[in-house]
C-alpha cells in the first residue's frame, strides 16, 4: 500500500527517468531552434494544464446526456461549452469535438455521406492537398474513386475551370477543398458553385487555416460548406486533435459517424483542451496573433525573394511560405537536414510538377505561426531569411552551420519559451 501511494505521488523524472529526460532534451530544442514547421505551434500553459489533467481516467463514450458510462456528470458539460464555443468561433450549425486527428476527422465527415465506390474530387498531394484527400495509399484512395485537380502551371494557384471541368466529368459525391501546402486564399463560394452545379457535397478542410479564419484574416469556409473540417494544432494554436462542423441536416449523421462509426471513448484531456483553444481563438488578441502571422509570412517571403529565392506562386496570402530550391542545386531533403543542424527547423515538401521524389522534394515549406507564437515580428523574419539564405548557399560548411546555430540561439533566448516549466 504504501509502494501505491508513493507511486501515484511521485513525478515522471522519479518514476521514468529516461523519458524525463528526454522530454527536456526536447523542450530544450524548441527554446533554441527556430521553429518554421507550417503545421506546429507553440500552445499555451492552460492547454497543457489540460491535456495533462485528471481527465485522462475518465471514460465518456457517446454523447452528452447520452454517454453509456456512469460518473459524466463534469465530463459533459466540458464538452458542451468546447461544442458551443467552435460554434460561435466558426458560426456553424453543429459541431463534434470528438475526434483524434485530422485524417479522423475527415474520415466521419466523408463517411457520413459516402459508400465504398462513390466520386471524390479533391486536390492533388503532389500541388498541396493532404494524404486524406486522395492519396493512392491512404483510405480515400482505397475506398473511393479520386479525380485530382491541381494548380495552373503559370500562375501555380488552383485553376477553378479545372475544378468545374473534372467536376462536370466525374459528378463526383463529395468536392474537398483544403490543403496542406497551399500558399493563397481559397475561394469557397467558387467551389460551392462548383458543387452546387453537379449535385456534390463540398467538405472544407480548414485544418491549416482554422487559426487565421478564426481570426478574421482569412475567408471562413463554414458559410459555404455542408461539412468544415480541421485539425486544432495549427494556426488555431491548440491541442493535437480535431473536430467537425456541418449544417443541421447532418448533424445525426455525423454523430452517429463519429461514435461508434470510426471511434470510441474521446480522449477528454483533448476535448477541454480544445474548449480552452476556442476560448481564447474568440477574444480581440487573437485577432492581433493572426494578423501577424500573415505579416511575418509575408515579411519572411519577400526577403527570400530578395535573395533570389523562388517562392511557389510568387507569393503568400496566408502562413506558408513555399520554396522552389532548384536554382541553388540542393533539393529539400538535404536543405531540412542543414537548416535543422543550424537550428532552423522546417520540412522538405513537394512542389507542383515537382521532378524529384517524394521523400526527396525539390522544395520546402516554412511557416510562421510558432515564431509569431514567440512574440517574433518583421524585423525578426529578416534575420531567419538571413540565416536561411547562408545556409541554403552553403549548405556543407560546418562554420557556416555553427555560426547561424548561435546566431539563432540567440534569437530564440530574446523570445524565452515556458520560462518556469
Amino acid at each position: 500500500m504504501a509502494y501505491f501511494n508513493e507511486m501515484m505521488e511521485a513525478s515522471l523524472e522519479h518514476l521514468d527517468a529516461e523519458i524525463s529526460a528526454l522530454i527536456s532534451s526536447e523542450l530544450s530544442r524548441q527554446r533554441t531552434h527556430i521553429e518554421l514547421i507550417a503545421s506546429e505551434n507553440f500552445v499555451p500553459r492552460a492547454i497543457t494544464e489540460g491535456l495533462g489533467s485528471i481527465l485522462t481516467n475518465k471514460y465518456a463514450e457517446g454523447y452528452p446526456h447520452k454517454k453509456y458510462y456512469g460518473g459524466c456528470e463534469f465530463v459533459e458539460q466540458i464538452e458542451e461549452i468546447a461544442i458551443e464555443r467552435a460554434k460561435k468561433l466558426f458560426g456553424a450549425d453543429h459541431a463534434n469535438v470528438q475526434p483524434h486527428s485530422g485524417s479522423t476527422a475527415n474520415q466521419a465527415a466523408y463517411f457520413s455521406v459516402m459508400k465504398p465506390g462513390d466520386g471524390m474530387l479533391a486536390m492533388r498531394l503532389d500541388h498541396g492537398g493532404h494524404l486524406s484527400h486522395g492519396h493512392p495509399l491512404n483510405f480515400t484512395g482505397l475506398m473511393y474513386k479520386i479525380t485530382a485537380y491541381g494548380v495552373n502551371p503559370e500562375t501555380e494557384t488552383i485553376d477553378y475551370d479545372e475544378v468545374a471541368h473534372l467536376a462536370r466529368e466525374s459528378r463526383p459525391k463529395v468536392i474537398v477543398a483544403g490543403a496542406s501546402a497551399y500558399p493563397r486564399r481559397i475561394d469557397f463560394a467558387r467551389f460551392r458553385a462548383v458543387a452546387d452545379e453537379v449535385g456534390a457535397i463540398l467538405v472544407t478542410d480548414m485544418a491549416h487555416i482554422a487559426g487565421l479564419v478564426a481570426g478574421g484574416v482569412h475567408d471562413n469556409p463554414t458559410p459555404h460548406s455542408q461539412f468544415v473540417t480541421s485539425t486544432t494544432h495549427k494556426t488555431l494554436r491548440g491541442p493535437r486533435g480535431a473536430f467537425v462542423l456541418c449544417n443541421a441536416e447532418y448533424a445525426r449523421d455525423l454523430d452517429r459517424t463519429v461514435f461508434p462509426g470510426v471511434q470510441g471513448g474521446p480522449l477528454l484531456p483533448a476535448v477541454a483542451a480544445k474548449a480552452t483553444c476556442f476560448k481564447l481563438a474568440g477574444e480581440p488578441e487573437f485577432k492581433v496573433y493572426a494578423s501577424q502571422v500573415i505579416k511575418n509570412a509575408s515579411a519572411l517571403c519577400a526577403k527570400l525573394q530578395e535573395k533570389g529565392l523562388r517562392v511557389v506562386s510568387g507569393g503568400t496570402d496566408n502562413h506558408i511560405v513555399l520554396l522552389d530550391l532548384r536554382s541553388r542545386k540542393i533539393t529539400g531533403k538535404a536543405a531540412e537536414k542543414a537548416l535543422e543542424a543550424a537550428g532552423i527547423t522546417t520540412n522538405k515538401n513537394a512542389i507542383p510538377f515537382d521532378p524529384e521524389k517524394p521523400m526527396v522534394t525539390s522544395g520546402l515549406r516554412l511557416g510562421t505561426p510558432a515564431v509569431t507564437s514567440r512574440g517574433m515580428k518583421e524585423e525578426e523574419m529578416s534575420l531567419v531569411a538571413d540565416a536561411i539564405d547562408e545556409v541554403l548557399s552553403a549548405a556543407e560548411d560546418e562554420n557556416v552551420i555553427r555560426t547561424v546555430r548561435a546566431r539563432m540561439a540567440e534569437l530564440g533566448a530574446a523570445f524565452p519559451l515556458y520560462e518556469s516549466i
